[in-house]
């Protein structure tokens, strides 16, 4: 990730932030293999605890009145397709996530960043969600990088976690720090993301936790 060498400016600022994050978390990973496993109830136990506690999620976990919009069993876009793929794969083929793609794939480096980076919270606007800007702004974002990269960065948290964890923390940071805090509220399957309702959340991809929202959300400054 360190030799990726975005054109633009900002995209690059973004590439950057992001495997940042990734040296760390992959760190991170790398001394937790290191703790012996043991076949014990108890190993066993504490294991589905680790596994829950950095935020990683199966199919049976997701939440929220889209998820039954995604395609079943083994089709492209379905949860169990989704899981093994790396997040910026697996999101392009989701039917719900394709104004988010095109926009993602607007900033140079920015899939194969999103796709190599371990330990994300991804919170992801639906398509209706950008509609809601209007055609003309979506474009206008789109050619222009330098705008757009502040907003996908506010959507990406450097760090995993699925709803209970979400819940626990109250406020999480984004990769754009100067976006301001993002606020989560509400309980069980009825939380918000600074506002935004959660449409489908707990998908689970290979390095990041996925939740579908509403709304774009919109950093401060």
């Amino acid at each position: 990730m360190s030799n990726l060498k975005p054109v633009l400016g900002a995209a690059a600022v973004l590439v950057l932030a992001l495997g940042g994050c990734g040296d760390k978390d992959s760190g991170t990973a790398a001394s937790t293999a290191a703790v012996p496993t043991t076949t014990t109830t108890a190993g066993a136990q504490m294991g589905a605890a680790a596994a829950a506690a950095d935020g990683v999620t199966t199919a049976a976990e997701v939440f929220g009145p889209s998820c039954k919009d995604l395609p079943q069993g083994d089709a492209a876009g379905g949860l169990t397709s989704m899981g093994p793929q790396p997040v910026a794969t697996a999101a392009s083929t989701n039917p719900l996530l394709t104004k988010l793609v095109a926009a993602v794939k607007a900033i140079p480096g920015l899939v194969d960043t999103l796709n190599t980076t371990d330990n994300l919270t991804i919170f992801a606007p639906a398509d209706p969600a950008f509609a809601a800007l209007g055609d003309a702004k979506f474009q206008e974002l789109a050619a222009n990088p330098a705008a757009l990269a502040p907003i996908l960065q506010f959507h990406v948290v450097p760090k995993r976690y699925n709803r209970d964890g979400l819940v626990a923390a109250g406020t999480v940071k984004s990769l754009n720090a100067a976006g301001g805090d993002i606020k989560i509220e509400g309980t069980g399957d009825d939380i918000t993301i600074n506002g935004a309702k959660v449409l489908c959340g707990n998908i689970p991809t290979k390095n990041a936790t996925v939740f579908v929202i509403d709304t774009v959300l919109t950093p401060k400054g």
